[in-house]
């Protein structure tokens, strides 16, 4: 039997739940498809999750990324056909060279589940980690339709994070889902966990008031929590003022106004994974990016919706940071209160 460290056995046992249930309802992955998991060995998570995989799909053809070449694992690619499915689960990010390891699967109709990162997880966040890969269709589905139709429809929003006000004084773009539900997708999967609908006003001038956030995404994408909220002054959607900020969130700003001459505001995210909170985090920011609650991000670039006033070739950052979120408001109905959306 493989040693989890500190990961408890119970752990391994909710894990192995929680990716059937991914595979069967959200994948639909079943004989005879085929399935290929890549893993490695360097860190806890990685080595649990190997092992609720292979409790799910014995017949899976399973490599360590770390005793075989480059070559080898294209090869075992090259054997798939459409409809078969590879998982990824990597303590940091694969490299196969020059090959963008989802991006040409998805061209080849392969099924893709990716867990990237995971050594930044340990101890209690690794809980937090596998408890987040619950699928629920019934609540990401229903709930995450119902939040795009909410928000397609609306004329306006207002984040409320205590005490300050971020106006939505516009339209926003059509909402996308990350909810686990592929049916009407071109590409089944992607990186898990799951939880998220997002969007971003349709004219990002539109966008001011303040917003406090009480973590940002670092320099090194890992979650950043000052010891008080920061607070964001946003005029006509850019950065215009940073109140209570910290020397590391300074060098964030710095870095996008140096690169980038200003500040946009864009993504408006809208979190659903009820494993993260305030109070339950993980290090790793595109995990933590489906916490429930309200994100943003801070950068010219978001490659899902073309703005006309700014170019894709030079739009180099999204910094995801994270709203105080007391209350949301789509037009003027309450849609978020108490740690729960209200839809």
């Amino acid at each position: 039997m493989p040693s989890f460290g500190t990961i408890t056995r119970e752990s391994v046992d909710v894990a192995q739940k929680h990716l059937h249930d991914i595979l069967s309802i959200a994948i639909e992955h079943a004989p005879p498809r085929v399935a290929v998991v890549v893993a490695d060995t360097r860190c806890e998570l990685a080595v649990v999750l190997t092992a609720a995989y292979r409790r799910c799909l014995p017949t899976a053809n399973f490599i360590d990324f770390d005793t075989v070449t480059p070559d080898a694992i294209l090869a075992a690619f090259a054997l798939l056909e459409a409809g078969d499915l590879v998982i990824l689960i990597q303590s940091t990010n694969f490299r196969l060279e020059a090959f963008r390891l989802r991006v040409e699967l998805f061209k080849r109709s392969l099924k893709v589940i990716e867990h990237p990162h995971l050594s930044r997880m340990t101890g209690s966040q690794a809980d937090y980690y596998i408890n987040s890969l619950a699928y629920d269709p019934t609540y990401y589905r229903d709930l995450g339709y119902a939040l795009k139709a909410r928000i397609d429809r609306a004329h306006g929003g207002v984040v409320d994070s205590g005490g300050e006000r971020l106006v939505f004084a516009g339209p926003f773009e059509s909402a996308k889902l990350n909810v686990g539900d592929y049916r009407e997708m071109n590409n089944v999967g992607g990186q898990f966990p799951i939880g998220e609908v997002f969007t971003e006003a349709q004219d990002l001038e539109t966008v001011n008031g303040r917003v406090r956030i009480f973590v940002f995404g670092d320099t090194s994408f890992r979650v950043n929590k000052p010891e008080k909220a920061i607070t964001l002054v946003i005029t006509k959607g850019r950065v215009s003022e940073v109140m209570d900020s910290t020397p590391d969130f300074d060098q964030v700003i710095a870095e996008i106004r140096a690169d980038e001459g200003e500040v946009w505001l864009r993504e408006l995210g809208f979190g659903m994974n009820r494993a993260f909170s305030r109070e339950r985090m993980v290090d790793d920011i595109g995990t933590y990016e489906r916490m429930c609650g309200i994100h943003l991000s801070l950068g010219a670039k978001h490659g899902v919706y073309n703005k006309a006033n700014i170019r894709r070739a030079t739009a180099r950052y999204h910094v995801d940071v994270f709203a105080v979120t007391e209350a949301v408001y789509l037009d003027d109905e309450l849609v978020y209160r108490d740690g729960a959306w209200r839809v």
